[in-house]
C-alpha cells in the first residue's frame, strides 16, 4: 500500500489547519445534520449519526453545537441539505474528486465548474476517476502508550484491517469499504479512542509536481475546499516535505 504513510500524514495535518480556521466544525455539522435527517436522532440506532458525532468529539466540537446540528437534522424545518460528487482534472494532470453537501445544487454546480475553469481545470464525468481513487475506510488513532504494536495489529487485521501504519504517535487503519462497520465494532471492544474515521478516496497512483506547478494546482484545491458546499476534496499530488510546509 505504496504512498499511504505520506497520504495519511498530509490528510491529519491539513485536518488540523482546518481545525484552527474553523472551517471543519461547518462541515461535520452539515454532516450530523444530514445523518440526522437520513436515519434518526437517536445515535443508537443511526450508525452514520453516530460516526459524525464521534468525529466531532475528536475535532473538539462542544457539545451543545452537535446537539443544534441533530436538531436540525431531524427537524422538518432546517435545510434540506443533498449529497453530490463532481470529478475533474487540475492542470498538469492532477485528479481531483470532490465530495458536496447543499440545499441548492445549481449554485453548488455552477461554483464547482467556474473554479475548475477558473484555475486550469476541467470537470470531467462522474465515474471517470473510478481506477484512480479506491474508497477505503480510515480510522486515525493516536496511539495509545505501552501498546503491543505487533498484537494490535494482528487483532486489527484479524477484524477486517488491510493495513496499519504507525506514524508520529498516530496510528492509521485501512479497511475495504465493506469491512468498515466490523472494524469499528471491534475498536469500540477493544475501547480505542478514535480520533477520526471516514470513508475516504485514496489515491492508487500519484503525480508529482515542481514547487510551481503545486501552488497552482493547491489554489485550485484549496478554493474548492473554502466552498461553503464542498464537504471533501481529493487529490493525486505526491508532495514531499518542503511542498506540505508550504500549504501551512
Amino acid at each position: 500500500m505504496s504512498g499511504h504513510s505520506k497520504w495519511s500524514t498530509i490528510k491529519r495535518k491539513k485536518g488540523a489547519l482546518d481545525a484552527k480556521r474553523g472551517k471543519i466544525f461547518t462541515k461535520i455539522i452539515k454532516e450530523i445534520s444530514i445523518a440526522a435527517r437520513e436515519g434518526g436522532s437517536e445515535p443508537a440506532s443511526n450508525p452514520r449519526l453516530r460516526l459524525a458525532i464521534q468525529n466531532a468529539k475528536g475535532a473538539n466540537m462542544p457539545k451543545e453545537n452537535i446537539e443544534r446540528a441533530i436538531k436540525k437534522g431531524s427537524g422538518t424545518d432546517g435545510a434540506q441539505y443533498t449529497e453530490h460528487t463532481y470529478e475533474g482534472y487540475a492542470s498538469h494532470g492532477v485528479a481531483v474528486f470532490v465530495e458536496c453537501t447543499t440545499d441548492n445544487l445549481n449554485r453548488t454546480v455552477a461554483s464547482v465548474r467556474s473554479l475548475f475553469n477558473k484555475y486550469g481545470g476541467a470537470l470531467g464525468t462522474n465515474g471517470s476517476l473510478e481506477f484512480i481513487f479506491a474508497r477505503k475506510g480510515v480510522f486515525t488513532i493516536v496511539q495509545p502508550e505501552g501498546i503491543d504494536v505487533d498484537e494490535f495489529t494482528l487483532e486489527l487485521i484479524d477484524a477486517g484491517a488491510e493495513d496499519v501504519e504507525f506514524e508520529e504517535g498516530y496510528i492509521t487503519v485501512y479497511c475495504a469499504r465493506e469491512d468498515f462497520g466490523a472494524l469499528q465494532k471491534k475498536l469500540d471492544e477493544m475501547e480505542i479512542v478514535v480520533e477520526n474515521a471516514e470513508l475516504q478516496r485514496i489515491p492508487n497512483t500519484f503525480v508529482k509536481l515542481d514547487d510551481e506547478a503545486f501552488k497552482k494546482v493547491m489554489k485550485l484545491i484549496e478554493s474548492l475546499e473554502d466552498d461553503d458546499d464542498v464537504q471533501k476534496v481529493y487529490h493525486n499530488i505526491e508532495m514531499n516535505e518542503e511542498q506540505m510546509a508550504l500549504i501551512e
